[in-house]
């Protein structure tokens, strides 16, 4: 096998694939023990603000794993393909925890935050399923940073890594609605019935991104933000 039948995965910078890691690659993907992210249960798709950069708007398809009914972990990519890259990682926790955490409650209310459907998955099934998934993540607390500045052209995961936020204003929704066939107006009528957590005083839902851009330093030291209080 010559190195011209091998197909460009993604485009990040860099020596395409050898034969060897090639085939490294094929036979670890029939490996059928992946045990960390086995427990992968929920794909999501929402929306990113940089909490230093509030007008930077970030698509990301999260893959998510219970720890326990309080705890959620999550890999975020930048597509649902298998060529996707790796851009970053999320943990969602219960209220117990709020400081540099954002709430989900705009993203679930606005239908911004979706859980893409299987195309074998019959829509009334799968509907009930993501609204089942929407009242659980609404109580839900979302730290996030993200490694990968793939939005602004970086062919590599440079620089340090961003704190992130929920996107607090419907941006870029309609391409992605299209991508996935899904609909965040007809959402917000399905979600009307759930019942909205109380977020917590340290953080309302803009203010809150806006509050990081203005106060947090570029190097950011999580001790020190804590003892702020932030």
């Amino acid at each position: 096998m010559t190195t011209d039948m091998i197909p460009e995965f993604n485009r990040a910078s860099g020596e395409p694939l050898t034969t060897k890691n090639f085939i490294l690659d094929t036979g670890a993907a029939a490996t059928p023990d992946f045990r960390p992210v086995k427990p992968n249960c929920a794909h999501l798709n929402a929306f990113h603000a940089c909490a230093h950069e509030s007008t930077r708007c970030v698509e990301a398809n999260h893959f998510c794993s219970h720890l326990n009914e309080d705890v959620r972990q999550c890999i975020l990519y930048d597509s649902p393909e298998p060529n996707a890259r790796l851009i970053g990682i999320e943990y969602m926790i219960s209220p117990t925890e709020h400081k540099l955490w954002h709430s989900h409650v705009y993203e679930i209310n606005s239908g911004t935050f979706v859980m893409p459907k299987p195309t074998t998955m019959p829509e009334a099934l799968w509907q009930k399923a993501e609204t089942a998934e929407m009242e659980d993540v609404i109580t839900l607390y979302g730290k996030v940073y993200h490694l990968w500045r793939f939005d602004r052209g970086d062919k590599l995961p440079l620089g340090q890594p961003q704190l992130m936020t929920s996107s607090t204003f419907e941006r870029a929704v309609s391409e992605r609605d299209a991508k996935f066939s899904t609909d965040h107006k007809q959402k917000q009528k399905e979600r009307e019935y759930i019942q909205e957590s109380e977020v917590h005083p340290s953080q309302t839902e803009q203010p809150y991104a806006e509050s990081l851009h203005m106060s947090l330093p570029i190097r950011v030291d999580a001790d020190q933000a804590w003892r702020e209080g932030l």
